[in-house]
C-alpha cells in the first residue's frame, strides 16, 4: 500500500525505524519569503564577491544557458555533501527527506501553488518534460486515446523537448503539430493567431489534442510567449492536457499556478534562480487524469506520489534540491527581492539591446514587453551568417579570440527576401553583469565588421 507523501522512505525496503519516518513526515512551516527582520543589503562589492569565480576575463552575457551560482550558495551546497560523506546514513534517514520537504514549501509559496503536493523537485525541466510525455505514451499504449490524436508545440521548443515528444508521443502513435511562429515577432497577437491555427489543424478528421506544449519564455530565438491566453485558448478547444515548459521561468518572468491555470509547468531553478545545477521543479495540479505520473526512473518510492518518488531516485548527489533555502536568503538581501531582480534584469537587458543595434543599424527580435531578462539583437547582415554552422562557428570565434561568450542564432531569409538580418545574438542580463561586458560584445563586432570579416572566412563553414 502507497505510503504517506510525507513518509521517508520504505520501513520494509530500507530499514527505517518508526521514529525516523515520523521525523521525516512533519510538514514544515510556511517559510518566509522575506525574512524579518531583513538583512542588509548587497553592497556592488558584495555581488563581486559572490560571483569571482567567474572567468574576469570573459565577457558572460550567456546568464541563459546555464544560469549561475552565488559563492555563498556553493558554499553550503559543500557543506551538505560533507554531511552526507560525513554520516550517510544518518543524513539518509534523517535529514534528506525533510530538507527536500522544506525546498518543495518554499517553491510552492514562490509559484502560488495550492499545495505542497503538488510540487516535485527534479533535475532539469527536460526531466519534467520526460515525466510528462511518458503518461501521454501511456495514454495511447493503454488505449485511452486513438492512434492519430493530436499534441501540439510551439516549433520553437527547445531542442530535447522536441526530441521528447518525439520519443514519447510520436513513436505511441500520436500526431505532432508544431506551431510556426514569426521571427523578429511585433506582437502576442501573432503569435495567438497562430496558436489558434495549429489547434484547428489539430482537430481534423476527428481527433482530439491530447497534449498542448507550451513554452513560457522561447530559448532560440528568445521571445515570452502569452502564456496565459494560450492555456485559455486551450481550455475553450477542449484540449486534455496543458504542459508549460518554462525552463527560463522561475526568476526571469512572473509565475502564478493559478492565473496561468496548466496541468504541469517546469521550471529549472539553476537558470536564474541562482541554484546550482542540476535542480528543477515540476508542477502538477491536482487532478484525477495527473494521478498516474511517475519518475521515469523507478526505485523504491514507486507508487508513493511523485513528489516522494523523484525525492529518491537512488544514490547520487541531492545537494542541489537542499539549498533553496539559503538561495532565497541570497535574493532577499537584493532590493526588492526575486521581483526587484526581474524587473531591474529586464530594464538593464533591453538597455544594452537598444545599445546594440543602434551601434549595428539593426533592431531587436521582439518588442521590449515581449522580452525577459534575455533579447535578440540583430547582427550586422555583412557577417554573412547563412547556416546555423555559420552561427556556432561566429560563437566560437567570439569566445576564442575576443572572450565573449554569447549563443547566435540563424534565421532563415524568406523567400524574395535579400539583404536582411539573418543573425541574432541572444543577450542575457544578470546580476553580476556590468555595461562593459556589452560594450566588449559592440567592439568585437564592430571590429569583425571593420576588417571585413565574413563567416565564410572561418573554418569549417
Amino acid at each position: 500500500m502507497a505510503s504517506s507523501l510525507h513518509d521517508a522512505p520504505s520501513a520494509a525496503v530500507n530499514g527505517t525505524s518508526a521514529a525516523a519516518a515520523d521525523s521525516k513526515s512533519q510538514v514544515h512551516k510556511k517559510p518566509r519569503l522575506y525574512a524579518d527582520p531583513s538583512p542588509p543589503l548587497f553592497t556592488p562589492s558584495d555581488i563581486l564577491s559572490e560571483f569571482s569565480h567567474h572567468d574576469p576575463t570573459v565577457a558572460r552575457i550567456n546568464n541563459g544557458s546555464f544560469g549561475s551560482c552565488p559563492s555563498s550558495v556553493i558554499s553550503a551546497q559543500n557543506d551538505f555533501r560533507l554531511q552526507w560523506l560525513r554520516q550517510p546514513d544518518d543524513f539518509y534517514f534523517n535529514q534528506l527527506q525533510p530538507k527536500i520537504l522544506q525546498s518543495r514549501t518554499i517553491i510552492k509559496d514562490l509559484i502560488n501553488a495550492d499545495h505542497v503536493d503538488e510540487v516535485s523537485i527534479v533535475d532539469n525541466a527536460t526531466t519534467a518534460a520526460a515525466i510528462v510525455l511518458q503518461q501521454i505514451a501511456w495514454g495511447f499504449a493503454e488505449g485511452k486515446f486513438d492512434h492519430g490524436d493530436a499534441a501540439v508545440m510551439l516549433h520553437y521548443a527547445y531542442g530535447a523537448v522536441k526530441k521528447s515528444v518525439e520519443a514519447y508521443v510520436t513513436r505511441a502513435g500520436g500526431y505532432v503539430i508544431e506551431v510556426p511562429l514569426p521571427f523578429p515577432v511585433n506582437s502576442a497577437d501573432e503569435i495567438v493567431h497562430e496558436f489558434r491555427q495549429a489547434l484547428q489543424r489539430g482537430k481534423q478528421n476527428g481527433r482530439r489534442v491530447r497534449l498542448a506544449v507550451i513554452d513560457h519564455v522561447t530559448s532560440m530565438p528568445t521571445v515570452v510567449i502569452p502564456v496565459k491566453e494560450l492555456v485559455t485558448i486551450c481550455r475553450e478547444e477542449g484540449v486534455d492536457q496543458v504542459f508549460v515548459d518554462a525552463a527560463h521561468g522561475i526568476g526571469c518572468v512572473d509565475i502564478d499556478m493559478k492565473q496561468i491555470g496548466a496541468d504541469f509547468y517546469t521550471s529549472n531553478l539553476h537558470k536564474w534562480y541562482f541554484c546550482p545545477p542540476s535542480v528543477a521543479f515540476l508542477y502538477c495540479k491536482r487532478s484525477v487524469n495527473n494521478s498516474d505520473l511517475h519518475h521515469p526512473v523507478v526505485s523504491h518510492e514507486y507508487g508513493n506520489g511523485l513528489a516522494i518518488e523523484s525525492a529518491w531516485i537512488g544514490t547520487r548527489d541531492y545537494s542541489a534540491q537542499l539549498v533553496v533555502p539559503k538561495v532565497l536568503e541570497f535574493i532577499n538581501r537584493f532590493e526588492g527581492g526575486i521581483n526587484g531582480i526581474k524587473k531591474r534584469n529586464h530594464e538593464c537587458v533591453v538597455e544594452m539591446g537598444q545599445m546594440l543595434v543602434e551601434a549595428w543599424g539593426t533592431h531587436l527580435g521582439c518588442p521590449p514587453e515581449m522580452c525577459s531578462s534575455m533579447v535578440m539583437v540583430g547582427l550586422p547582415a555583412c557577417l554573412g551568417i547563412s547556416s546555423d554552422r555559420d552561427a556556432l562557428n561566429l560563437r566560437t570565434c567570439l569566445r576564442e579570440k575576443f572572450a565573449v561568450e554569447v549563443p547566435i542564432y540563424y534565421r532563415s531569409p524568406k523567400d524574395g527576401e535579400e539583404g536582411g538580418v539573418t543573425g541574432y545574438a541572444r543577450i542575457s542580463y544578470q546580476v553580476y553583469n556590468k555595461a562593459e561586458d556589452y560594450y566588449k560584445f559592440r567592439d568585437a563586432i564592430n571590429q569583425l565588421v571593420d576588417n571585413a570579416f565574413t563567416c565564410a572566412s572561418l573554418p569549417n563553414s
